[in-house]
């Protein structure tokens, strides 16, 4: 198709995992259980790095003797810099939003995921360059 390792990561395999996730968010959260779809989301995710990236680590070092697994990514540091960044974002939307669930919070949530899909993207495809790399 065309389109990177790393692009295909971030857009359509990170939308197509956490489509289960969505589901379950929005049966909890119809049912006026907010911190609950909440706690599902920030759980998938620690659940995801914690052990869902490791473990396919640990199996293919255990199986080539050692060898790492090396993760390479054009703009990596910063990328991972702006996740965090997002995050502050995130949790700043949900207090002016007095930590309730409404639209406009939802419609800030989308707008922030389109700005890091975008820059992580231009980080990328090199359109914006990160001064450190690792």
């Amino acid at each position: 198709m065309g389109i990177s390792e790393e692009i295909m990561g971030l857009t359509i395999l990170a939308a197509g995992t956490s489509i289960p996730d969505l589901i379950t968010s929005v049966i909890v959260a119809r049912k006026g259980l907010g911190d609950m779809a909440v706690s599902s989301s920030v759980g998938s995710n620690i659940f995801d790095i914690t052990i869902g990236l490791p473990v396919p680590w640990l199996i293919y070092t255990l199986l080539h003797n050692g060898e790492p697994v090396t993760v390479s990514s054009n703009g990596l540091f910063c990328a991972i810099v702006l996740l965090f960044i997002m995050l502050l974002f995130v949790i700043i939307s949900i207090a002016v939003c007095r930590w309730k669930m409404s639209r406009m919070l939802g419609l800030t949530m989308f707008a922030l995921y389109f700005v890091f899909l975008v820059l992580s993207v231009m980080l990328e495809d090199r359109i914006l360059i990160c001064p450190i790399s690792i």
